[in-house]
């Protein structure tokens, strides 16, 4: 597990892999990450929007920008967490995820990054 905090809010995240998968003739590799976002600041936050930045061993870097997480933007209080589990496909048995996530304060009304920290991708076989 890598942890991170970043304006009084912890990342924490755990990776799995999934298994192989053909798609388009071509395999690729699946995996997933579980996050888990807990609020230590003393005011209630909101994640609005995320930044990923994915490293595939055998392709450049993609940026994926978009709303939310799966769909959610979680609200947080004082001392709540939200966890959640999404997942991505990579060519190579080997990878990497960093990024951020904007998140909102609801008592200044401004908005911050909170860093997510890197994160590797590994299939079991892949390292001796």
């Amino acid at each position: 597990m890598v942890t991170q905090i970043t304006h009084g809010i912890k990342i924490s995240v755990l990776t799995g892999f999934e298994g192989t998968y053909f798609k388009n003739y071509k395999i690729q590799f699946a995996f997933s990450y579980q996050i888990t976002i807990e609020n230590h600041s003393k005011d209630s936050v909101q994640l609005m929007s995320r930044h990923w930045e994915i490293k595939d061993a055998l392709n450049p870097m993609e940026i994926v920008d978009g709303e939310g997480v799966v769909g959610e933007k979680p609200v947080l209080k004082p001392g709540e967490k939200h966890t959640y589990t999404s997942g991505c496909l990579l060519t190579a048995p080997l990878g990497a995820m960093s990024g951020y996530f904007t998140m909102i304060n609801f008592t200044t009304t401004r908005n911050f990054q909170v860093i997510v920290p890197s994160f590797k991708l590994s299939a079991p076989f892949a390292l001796n």
